[in-house]
């Protein structure tokens, strides 16, 4: 079975096709009300450290070795729980994940969606 996995401004307005709306920053975005976010989950425990993002800061030539790293700590706890979690909800239905982050081609959702697109290995 498919799952459905999109990657998505938490600032662009929600859709229909959204299903489960999933913030995976770890940082709330900037100008943005809680109340107006319309998120269904926040897993700040999915994204990326805080130094891994500061060294990263969206810089497109380190995309790789960002996206290597990220892997990485996504295999240790509380990070591979959080993945977990959003593979359970990805079963259940469509997700969005959503970041703040304007290029989300190169971005945490982005190698989230990837992840998770994949078959679960244990």
């Amino acid at each position: 079975m498919a799952v459905s996995i999109r990657v998505g401004r938490v600032y662009d307005k929600p859709t229909a096709a959204d299903g489960a709306r999933i913030l995976v920053d770890r940082v709330w975005p900037r100008g943005l009300r809680k109340d107006a976010a319309k998120l269904d989950d926040w897993a700040k425990d999915a994204a990326p450290s805080t130094d891994l993002r500061t060294w990263y800061q969206h810089d497109p030539a380190k995309f790789g070795e960002f996206r290597r790293r990220y892997v990485a700590e996504l295999e240790a706890p509380p990070a591979r729980a959080a993945l977990e979690r959003l593979r359970a909800l990805a079963a259940d239905g469509p997700v969005t994940l959503l970041t703040a982050t304007r290029e989300t081609d190169i971005s945490q959702a982005e190698v989230l969606a990837e992840l998770l697109r994949k078959p679960a290995r244990n």
